[in-house]
């Protein structure tokens, strides 16, 4: 699988744009869909949206419509094993920045929206909550600490990078 990231609107969210077999799956995208309209040359199986702050979900109506395909979210996912396409992959709901987060780990990959940052974790001030954050943490850091991650905003890292920060936040500030 090929994974592409694209960096969108004033607030530089990461799209992620992942191609197997010329299909492709759209990972939050949050503005600038001719940008990403451009970048693709087969079939888009769907969007999916790691939770509904606006520089995630931007350009979901004008991909929906113009790919014909379907959003996928919290509302219309399971946690576990899924399946779009050829693209299976595991949603992990992770409240705490919002209470509608989640993350989508196909194989090593996971993309987790403001979840987790390199270095740092997404607030909790805009419609999620501390506990809901140290809960998710908690949850996360029992993964495969080589889970190469790919957060909303700024730089890729792996997830052993970040298991001391992690910890750090839920005993120091949550």
């Amino acid at each position: 699988m090929e994974i592409k990231t694209l960096r969108v609107g004033y607030l530089q969210t990461n799209c992620y744009i992942l191609k197997k077999d010329h299909k492709y799956l759209i990972i939050d995208p949050g503005d600038e869909a001719n940008k990403i309209i451009n970048y693709i040359d087969g079939d888009v199986e769907g969007i999916l949206v790691t939770h509904n702050h606006f520089d995630h979900i931007g350009a979901c109506d004008e991909l929906k419509e113009y790919f014909k395909c379907k959003v996928y979210h919290y509302s219309n996912l399971k946690e576990g094993k899924n399946k779009i396409s050829i693209f299976n992959f595991e949603v992990i709901y992770n409240p705490g920045h919002t209470k509608d987060s989640i993350s989508f780990l196909f194989d090593n990959d996971l993309f987790c929206g403001d979840f987790i940052f390199e270095d740092s974790i997404g607030r909790t001030d805009a419609g999620g909550n501390n506990k809901d954050m140290k809960d998710s943490i908690m949850k996360i850091i029992k993964y495969s600490p080589n889970i190469n991650i790919y957060p909303g905003h700024g730089n890729k890292t792996i997830l052993k990078n970040e298991i001391d920060t992690l910890l750090y936040f839920k005993e120091h500030y949550l």
